[in-house]
């Protein structure tokens, strides 16, 4: 018999890919996709906006809930976009325009100077009861122009160390065993073991 957890996103990419990293890990645990009302994210961290949208969706439908708030983090821009990747070029949330806009800001960074962390903060929260929150690190550097089709947002420019290829040339089983989400999963199984 599964559990089921609800994942605290109408992102359809993130659920697809959270249940991929959870059926390799715990084939027990049903993510469900959220559809009640989006949470204002008004915190200023990954950790704060990750326990926002968890506890909205832990209380709206009386499940636990996990909720992922991540992005990306250049080291010359002093660890921007941040908390702000998805709306680095504006509120629109266009993700062509945001690593576009990204690419921009760094057209005259040399590649030793072009590094960057993916970064995934996870929030579980159970009704009732415990709080818990996990980071998973992906570092790498940022290259200097787009390729490959998969994956989503700045995937298609962020080159992982030890590879010579962009996320977004990836498989999907690649990354969902190496991102920063698979990471921060992996710090949160232990957590699971009581639901």
């Amino acid at each position: 018999m599964s559990t089921r957890v609800v994942l605290a996103t109408h992102n359809p990419h993130k659920v697809e890919e959270f249940r991929s990293i959870v059926a390799a890990v715990r084939p027990d645990l049903e993510v469900v996709g959220y559809d009640g009302p989006e949470p204002v994210e008004d915190g200023v961290t990954f950790a704060e906006n990750a326990l926002i949208k968890a506890r909205a969706a832990a209380s709206e439908t009386g499940l636990p809930a996990l909720a992922d708030d991540s992005g990306i983090r250049v080291d010359v821009l002093g660890g921007s976009p941040g908390v702000f990747s998805a709306y680095w070029a504006g509120h629109a949330k266009d993700a062509t325009a945001n690593l576009t806009l990204l690419l921009d800001q760094l057209s005259d960074i040399s590649d030793p100077h072009r590094t960057a962390q993916f970064v995934s903060t996870i929030a579980l929260v159970v009704p009732g009861g415990a709080e818990h929150v996990v980071e998973g690190v992906w570092p790498g550097r940022l290259a200097l122009a787009a390729s490959g089709s998969g994956g989503f947002g700045y995937d298609p420019i962020f080159v992982p160390d030890g590879s010579d290829r962009s996320v977004g040339e990836w498989s999907a089983a690649e990354k969902n065993a190496e991102s920063h989400r698979a990471r921060a999963f992996a710090a949160l199984v232990p957590l699971l073991a009581d639901l």
